[in-house]
This record gives structure tokens, C-alpha cells and sequence, in this order.
């Protein structure tokens, strides 16, 4: 149970003075809410971080203040000039001094008893905003703040500056900040004192009220100590969760797989290559994880062509070999259909029994399929999200792979799992995408790592060149030559239909474009297609009756023709450094030297150059997918990540994957020496845990 010192932190933000339901209803739009939480509270503030702040210590004189800049003027209030009744037009207007001279504050729209109470006359106010000349007269338009002479301290000399939402005004979220910071009470420390003094860090308390109320304008800043401190105080909630539930997992019985290695024999032999060592190295962690008394989950990462195809047909061999079953499951019917042709010449060779189960699959030869299913008459099902449905019933499921993992949420990774039986299926998963240390360890904490590094051998480097699009005449011109050697191209658009916002070439245009100068030859591929039809072009295409394949980047992940090795990427500068990857990934797999021309429209922006740079520079995926980490910055990477997977709030700082690393080992240490948090710290640590609404990691525990 979440502690009850936490309990006014989770309360709506309407329990706040002066945010009522319509308030509360704007608060919802401005707050960045976590999923599954519909409502904002009052904790919700806490995150909700300044972007600036609007200076108001300038303390001059009436006749010192200088027009176009904030001050806050010390003024008495000399009368009221109301408008003519009707007149919206003409303001209304209130005349103040000091001793060097005269102020008029006006008011447009203004009710005149809110205006009185606000500056009766002869009664002496602090008021700040903006000055402005006008003729002769200074006078300020609708101060931000009006404050009585004993209320001096409610008025911020540096007021934070938030994000905001259409109604919703910066006092009013100010207002409500400074409470929620109020609310939070002294925690017990969580961090090491070492760590924090070594950093020069307040406690959690002080580093919120210096966020919230700064003293110098860099305290709102994100390299700030005090905002540094909370990003990691999030980092390390986040890395303590995914140890806790490492932990967890660990500890959970599992099945031990075994096998002779006579399948994977006959799988090696029927290979038109060899091995490489990290496929070799990866077979031997997972054979190893597949022994032990513990369940396995093992994330099996690789670049493009790094056959990670291979090695999950040779992990699902040993479970075959066990006598049990095995699955892979991928998250399009393309990609699962690519792995079955893939996988069916090598299985036949070996004597595996191989079944497909998608979407497609309906009436009787479905039943006929989840008969022999269960029969055990099927070694391995490739599927898509068909395999986790009810009616799949396997005889012995004992591994499971899932193919692009990010595709999927955890929920239906356990779904696949928990139709091994008593001790669950050994689990693999997978991703083609090469992923930076930094979000290894954020959003893959729980599972042991494997890392394809090599290409099988045969493999021919991928020419990347950028090119501008006036030089598309001549691009075509070379095409034209290498298609009368047998080429085939790749032509990708990021559109499929034009749009007047949008100065990018859609691929229907394309498409037409190309027809008239290469004829019939031109096939054109996008997502708002039928199934059926993009398999009918796919197989034009992978037959050779199609040249060149215009496409979306649909044709990103799942497509494999060797012979295609052109691959033009219009508008590149429009793409990231990944999806850019991908897409070259698509040509260079067969024995034809292969091209990747990166079209861009001029000028091209900083990022953009570097961009298109890196990819001229490297086919390394690993290093590309470093370099993304570090253009795109923290935040956006693991924001536009998969729902499920952290999005944190407060810690896309500078310094960030240092602070994550250590984040990481730190929660190891601490896992190590206290596994239960049972200690003084660790107890603190239990807090910080439902602070940053970790409570699932919480909830894994006993003793919670």
C-alpha cells in the first residue's frame, strides 16, 4: 500500500486552493498525465516544470522605469476613471504616484468593483508588469500582480514561466505549483549523502522548492542541480523498478530445455553460409539460459542482415530436439510470412514441422491447423498476434521468440508465455532496430542482452551517397543503366497522396513520374492498399516482373528481394537516422554491389547534415543508432517509444546518459546489498518508488 504521507500528493488537483472543475479540466490538457491516469493531481504539478522565468526584481522609481521592460513600481493610488457607461472602446483607467512621478494602470473590460477593491483609493500598492509610454505618461496595462504593502512577500520577484493551455493563465498554474510543492513532505533521504554532496545536491524537498520558486534565473534551468537531482531521483525509480522485476522473474521456476543437437546439425549443414562468432556466442547464452531452473527472457539484438532469423530457428531447434514445441511470433502478416520462407527450406532440411497462423487463416483449415497444434503434429507455429488468442492450444510449448519487440506491449508477451504451462515458455525476444546502451538500460532493464555485431559473410558494403533533388535527372539516367544490367530499385516517399501542407513528393505522383519514362515495369506499394494487393505487387516485384517498387516505408520492415539493390530515399532530410537504416537494410543481401541514394531538398538544416553524413559515413548500426540518441536527444527517443515503456518527465537533461548509467548501477548496488529495501535506505528508496508511480516494482515484494 502506497504510504499515507503520500496520500494529499495523490489527491486530484481540485483538493488544491482555487482550482475548481473547470480549472481542473484545463489542468488536464496542460499536464503531461502518465497512461492509465485520466485525471491530473495534485503530484502531476510537482513534474510540471518551468520553461523560464519572468525577472521582477527591477525596483526603480516611477521616473527610472524604462518603457518595454517588467518593474515592479512601490505606487499610491491617487483615482479611478471609469468609462462612459456603454463604451467598451475606452478604457478604465487608475491614476497612482510615487515621489518622482505619475503612473495610470488601464484596464480594458474591467469591472469596476474588482478594480476598487483592488486599489482603493489613497492605500499604497506593489504592482508589476510591463511599462509603456504613452505620450508623456507612463502607465501599465492590466498589471500581472497588485499586492497590499503588508503582502509584499506574494509577489515573485522571479516567477516561473510554465507551459500553458488556452484558459489557463501562468498565475493561476503558479498558484497551484507553489501549493503541491507545500504539500510534499521531509522524505527520509533516499540518495547516498556521499553521491549528493559530491554533486553539490540539496534534498528532494529543497531541490522542488528551488524549481518551483527559484532564487536565480538558472535554477529553471534543466542543468541546474536542483532540477538535476530530481532526473535522478526518476532515472534511478525507473532502474530500481526494472531490477526489482528482473529479480522477480529470475526467481520464478521455469522449465530447463535440453537438447541432443541433431536438429541444429542438420540446420548448419543446409546453411549456404557459416556461423559468425556472435551468432555462435548469442546460440550459446541462450542454450545456457534455456538449462537453467529459471525462466529465460533473453533480447536478441541485431543490425540489419545480422541473421537473427537463424539464430531464433536454432534456439527453437533445441526445444524441438527436448521434444516440445516452439513459437515465433511477429508483429505483420508480411514479416511472418517472410520468416516462413525463410525458415522453410532450412526446416525441411532438418525434418521440422512447420505451421502458419495469421489473420488470414479462417474456417476449416484453421481448425485443421489448431488441431495438429495440439496434437503436437506442428514442431513451430509462425504467427502474428493470432498465436496468443484463446483457441491456441500447443501440445508442449517450451520457447517462444517474438520478433520486433517494441511492436508489442508486455501484456501479450506474457499471453504467448503462459501457453507453456505450469513453468511458462522460455522467452526470446527480438528487435532489428540497434539500440544505444542508454536505451538498453531504460527500456530493456529486465531482460539479459545478446548482440549480433557481424554480417554473414559474402555480404557486400551498401554505397550511400547523398544527393540534392536537381541532380534527379541524372539519378534516373543512372538507373536506366543499371536496370539493363538487371538491377532492381527501391524508390521510397514519405506520402502516399499529395497535400497542401506538405512539399513532399508523394509516392502517387512518383509513381506516375517514373511510369512514363520506364513504362509497366513501375509498381507502386502503400499501406491504404488490401493486403491481397500488396502481396500481389510484392510477388511482381520479388519475381522480377516489377523493376522498380515506388513504396511508403511500408516496405521498412518484413521485405526481402535479393536482387533489388538500388534504394532511393526521397526527401531523406524529412526521415530519422534509424528508419533511414532500415530502409538501406532492405538492398545489399544479394551478390550485386548496392546503392543507397539519400534525394534531399536544399537548403538542409544542421541536424539534417548530419545526419545524411553519418549515413554516408557508415553502414555500423549501432554507431548510427548513437549518433540518433545524440541529435534527437533523450527524451524524444524514449517518448516516441511504445505506451508501456518509460516516458520520463523530468529527466531529458543534459548530462543524461551519464546520469542514467549511473542510475543503473547504483540500483544494482543496492539490489545487491538489499534486495527486499528492507534497510534504513532501502525504505526511503520504497517511497521514492510510489513517488515516481513505480508501484508495480513495490508490489513485488513481500513485505510491501
Amino acid at each position: 500500500m502506497r504510504p499515507d504521507d503520500l496520500t494529499p500528493l495523490f489527491a486530484p488537483v481540485e483538493t488544491l486552493k482555487g482550482i475548481g472543475p473547470r480549472l481542473a479540466v484545463l489542468m488536464k490538457k496542460a499536464l503531461k498525465l502518465p497512461p492509465g491516469v485520466r485525471e491530473p493531481r495534485v503530484l502531476d504539478l510537482l513534474w510540471h516544470m518551468p520553461t523560464g522565468v519572468v525577472d521582477r526584481r527591477a525596483e526603480p522609481s516611477v521616473a527610472d522605469a524604462v518603457p518595454g521592460t517588467i518593474v515592479t513600481l512601490k505606487v499610491r493610488v491617487l483615482k479611478h476613471k471609469a468609462p462612459p457607461r456603454g463604451n467598451n472602446k475606452v478604457p478604465y483607467k487608475v491614476s497612482t504616484e510615487d515621489e518622482t512621478g505619475k503612473l495610470d494602470l488601464i484596464f480594458f473590460r474591467a469591472e469596476p468593483s474588482f478594480v476598487e477593491r483592488q486599489l482603493p483609493v489613497g492605500e499604497i500598492r506593489y504592482i508589476s508588469g510591463r511599462a509603456e509610454k504613452y505620450g508623456d505618461t507612463l502607465q501599465m496595462a492590466h498589471p500581472d500582480y497588485i499586492v497590499a504593502e503588508d503582502r509584499r512577500d506574494d509577489l515573485p520577484l522571479l516567477e516561473p514561466v510554465y507551459p500553458l493551455t488556452a484558459g489557463l493563465t501562468a498565475k493561476v498554474v503558479l498558484k497551484a505549483a507553489r501549493q503541491a510543492v507545500e504539500r510534499v513532505p521531509d522524505f527520509a533521504e533516499w540518495q547516498d549523502a556521499a553521491w549528493l554532496k559530491a554533486r553539490g545536491w540539496d534534498s528532494f524537498h529543497d531541490a522542488l522548492h528551488r524549481v518551483h520558486q527559484p532564487e536565480d534565473a538558472g535554477d529553471v534551468s534543466p542543468s541546474s542541480p536542483a532540477w538535476q537531482r530530481i532526473a535522478y531521483d526518476e532515472l534511478l525509480a525507473n532502474q530500481l523498478a526494472l531490477g526489482i522485476v528482473r529479480l522477480s522473474f529470475k526467481a520464478q521456476r521455469g522449465r530447463p530445455v535440453r537438447g541432443d543437437g541433431r536438429i541444429r546439425e542438420r540446420i548448419v549443414k543446409a546453411l549456404p553460409f557459416s556461423l559468425t562468432n556472435s551468432q555462435r556466442t548469442a546460440l550459446g547464452d541462450i542454450a545456457n539460459d534455456m538449462e537453467a531452473p529459471n525462466r529465460m527472457l533473453r533480447l536478441l539484438q541485431g543490425d540489419v542482415g545480422s541473421g537473427k532469423t537463424v539464430v531464433a530457428l536454432m534456439a527453437m531447434a533445441i526445444a524441438v530436439e527436448a521434444g516440445a514445441q516452439a513459437a515465433l511470433m511477429a508483429p505483420t502478416e508480411v514479416l511472418a510470412r517472410q520468416h516462413l520462407e525463410t525458415i522453410a527450406p532450412l526446416a525441411e532440411a532438418a525434418g521440422l514441422r512447420i505451421g502458419l497462423l495469421t489473420g488470414r487463416e479462417k474456417g476449416k483449415p484453421r481448425e485443421h491447423l489448431l488441431d495438429a497444434l495440439k496434437a503436437g503434429e506442428i514442431d513451430i507455429l509462425i504467427g502474428t498476434h493470432a498465436l496468443f488468442q484463446d483457441d491456441v492450444v500447443f501440445r508442449d510449448l517450451a520457447f517462444a521468440v517474438i520478433d520486433e519487440q517494441h511492436r508489442f506491449g508486455v501484456h501479450q508477451r506474457l499471453a504467448l508465455q503462459m501457453k507453456g504451462g505450469d513453468g511458462g515458455a522460455n522467452m526470446l525476444v527480438m528487435t532489428a532496430t540497434p539500440i544505444p546502451r542508454t536505451l538498453l538500460m531504460t527500456h530493456y532493464g529486465d531482460l539479459d542482452v545478446s548482440k549480433l555485431t557481424e554480417k554473414p559473410a559474402g555480404r557486400k558494403p551498401i554505397v550511400t551517397k547523398a544527393v540534392p533533388t536537381d541532380a534527379m535527372e541524372k539519378l534516373i539516367d543512372r538507373i536506366r543503366v543499371q536496370l539493363a544490367e538487371g538491377a532492381q530499385v527501391y524508390w521510397v516517399c514519405p506520402l502516399i497522396e499529395s497535400s497542401e501542407v506538405s512539399e513532399l513528393a508523394a509516392a502517387e505522383e512518383r509513381h506516375a513520374h517514373l511510369k512514363q519514362i520506364f513504362g509497366d515495369i513501375v509498381g507502386l506499394l502503400h499501406g491504404a492498399m488490401t493486403s491481397a494487393a500488396k502481396d500481389a505487387t510484392m510477388a511482381a516485384f520479388a519475381k522480377n516482373e516489377l523493376k522498380i517498387l515506388v513504396a511508403t516505408t511500408v516496405i521498412e520492415v518484413g521485405v526481402n528481394v535479393p536482387n533489388a539493390n538500388i534504394m532511393v530515399i526521397e526527401h531523406a532530410e524529412r526521415f530519422g537516422l534509424a528508419q533511414l537504416h532500415q530502409l538501406r537494410g532492405r538492398v545489399g543481401r544479394g551478390s550485386r554491389e548496392s546503392f543507397c541514394m539519400l534525394l534531399y531538398a536544399q537548403p538542409l538544416g544542421e541536424t539534417a547534415k548530419e545526419r545524411l553524413a553519418m549515413m554516408e559515413a557508415t553502414e555500423d548500426g549501432f554507431k548510427i543508432a548513437e549518433k540518433d540518441l545524440e541529435l534527437r536527444g533523450g527524451g524524444e527517443v524514449l517518448g516516441a517509444r511504445q505506451s508501456g515503456l518509460p516516458e520520463f518527465r523530468v529527466a531529458d537533461v543534459p548530462g543524461f546518459p551519464m546520469l542514467l548509467a549511473t542510475a543503473r548501477d547504483d540500483a544494482q548496488m543496492i539490489l545487491d546489498r538489499d534486495p527486499s529495501l528492507t534497510s534504513a535506505r532501502g525504505r526511503a528508496l520504497r517511497t521514492l518508488l510510489y513517488l515516481f508511480e513505480c508501484d508495480e516494482a513495490v508490489r513485488l515484494f513481500r513485505a510491501a
